[in-house]
């Protein structure tokens, strides 16, 4: 194999790599990949069809010496001890001033870990967030790339070239140093989480509530596809609800177990939201009811003892048109926690990050792709210092025209023993966040009163304290 031949690597052919390769190759950069499985490297070279545009090898040596300099290797292995022995695997092979790129959901920490290690031997290393799951990866995905900003220059032509476009625009854009790409996708995740909860909370409340059968669920959810609620995650919906089920009578939805598994990201962002003292409680329900989901045969146990009743029917139309609404309301109180989360942590941890750039590079290819963000990444062009979504002009009167249609479908779902946490903790995160006076003067006296913990006060400074009368 011919040395400085190949323009790109990528380490791991599963699905994901080799669709990614092969969208680079697609895009006129000639790509090499590596895999210790044989049978996945005779795939990759039999799909590609051409070896001087696309090839692939179980040779590490080989591997390397086929690469342009500086090279460029991306890795789209499991996130954790992996991609560490990986890169352990490459350096005796590698030069001053070779680029590797983490593509996997790997912890930001990690990625800020390993890059110091990577610079102290002189070579450049990326945490690069890849969103749109396999089809993404093959058609064009959202990119996150975050690292050093000139090592950056001889990987976006190709980046530029493989992601999603939207309008003509690449869905890729440099985030920032160190872990900046890592952490903004943990977060699009920790959105993604969100929006797929309120997704089904809406689904069962329109299946129960007025009997919509998967026909009809599938054009309610195609008509709102075509409206404001237009997204990825909408379109999917739609499209699983007219699917057939090939091993028995039926939709395949209805067959399907009602236990929702999760890979960590979700969780990852919540923990780190509390680290930070960020609210975003629309996706911490989101990780919480898929831990509920876990406990399948405690809650078939549980509603034996505690039977819900009969669920009082309401006409489709007015159910439908307040779901409609709840959504939509949701989905953005949804990406304000998100988006909250990242401007404080870009703050913490130095990305400088650019909310409007982020919000325009998920416009396509990404799985929160939504025509909302259109309007967000101007709500932070025009105010790019703006502390949240909701205090934005652009989204006021979005807002204020849902909210009564939210407030009548959850109390729709509480009188009838429906739950909709996620729609629930995103209204009553913005009645928290719009309210000049909450109750917490209460908690600190209470803190006071058993731990001497000591108060503020509204009409004077300083720091008090109390001897409670016993």
């Amino acid at each position: 194999m011919k040395k400085d031949f190949y323009d790109f690597g990528l380490i791991g052919l599963g699905v994901m790599g080799r669709n990614f390769i092969l969208n680079v190759a697609d895009n006129n950069f000639k790509a090499l990949g590596y895999d210790l499985d044989d049978q996945k490297v005779n795939a990759l070279i039999e799909e590609g069809g051409n070896p001087d545009r696309v090839n692939a090898t179980g040779d590490l040596t080989e591997f390397t010496q086929g690469l342009s300099h500086p090279r460029k290797i991306m890795l789209l292995v499991p996130a954790g001890k992996i991609v560490d022995q990986v890169i352990e695997d490459l350096l005796p092979h590698l030069d001053k001033g070779d680029i590797i790129i983490d593509g996997g959901n790997s912890f930001f920490t990690d990625t800020d870990r390993r890059e110091e290690y990577l610079q102290s031997k002189g070579i450049n290393f990326f945490g690069s967030g890849v969103s749109g799951g396999a089809k993404g990866a093959r058609r064009g995905p959202s990119i996150m790339p975050g690292g050093n900003r000139e090592a950056y220059q001889h990987v976006k032509p190709i980046f530029e070239a493989v992601s999603a476009k939207y309008k003509g625009e690449p869905c890729v854009a440099y985030l920032g140093p160190k872990s900046a790409g890592n952490y903004v996708k943990m977060v699009h995740n920790g959105i993604e989480y969100a929006m797929m909860q309120l997704t089904s909370e809406i689904y069962d409340v329109l299946k129960k509530g007025a009997g919509l059968s998967n026909e009809e669920l599938h054009e309610v959810y195609s008509s709102w596809n075509q409206g404001r609620l237009q997204s990825f995650l909408v379109e999917i919906t739609a499209e699983i609800f007219e699917q057939k089920d090939d091993l028995a009578d039926g939709y395949l939805v209805d067959a399907i177990l009602d236990k929702a598994k999760q890979k960590g990201t979700g969780k990852w962002t919540s923990q780190n939201a509390m680290d930070l003292g960020i609210p975003i409680p629309t996706i911490d329900v989101a990780v919480s009811m898929r831990e509920i989901s876990a406990l399948k045969s405690e809650r078939v146990k549980a509603e034996s003892i505690y039977p819900k009743g009969e669920i009082q029917s309401r006409p489709k139309e007015e159910l439908i048109a307040e779901a409609e609404s709840a959504l939509y309301f949701s989905f953005i109180m949804a990406y304000a926690q998100g988006l909250h989360q990242l401007a404080d942590a870009s703050k913490e941890y130095g990305y400088d990050l650019n909310l409007s750039e982020i919000a325009k590079i998920w416009r396509a290819g990404c799985i929160i792709r939504a025509e909302l963000l259109a309007d967000i990444s101007d709500a932070y062009t025009a105010l790019p210092e703006l502390d949240s979504l909701i205090l934005s002009p652009v989204f006021v009167d979005k807002v204020n025209e849902t909210l009564a249609a939210t407030k009548g479908l959850l109390s729709y779902g509480m009188r009838n023993g429906i739950p909709l946490p996620g729609v629930a903790n995103s209204l009553n995160y913005f009645h928290a966040y719009t309210s000049g006076r909450l109750p917490l003067n209460l908690i600190q006296a209470q803190r006071d009163h058993f731990g001497s913990h000591t108060y503020e006060r509204l009409d004077r400074d300083g720091i008090f304290h109390t001897e409670w009368e016993d």
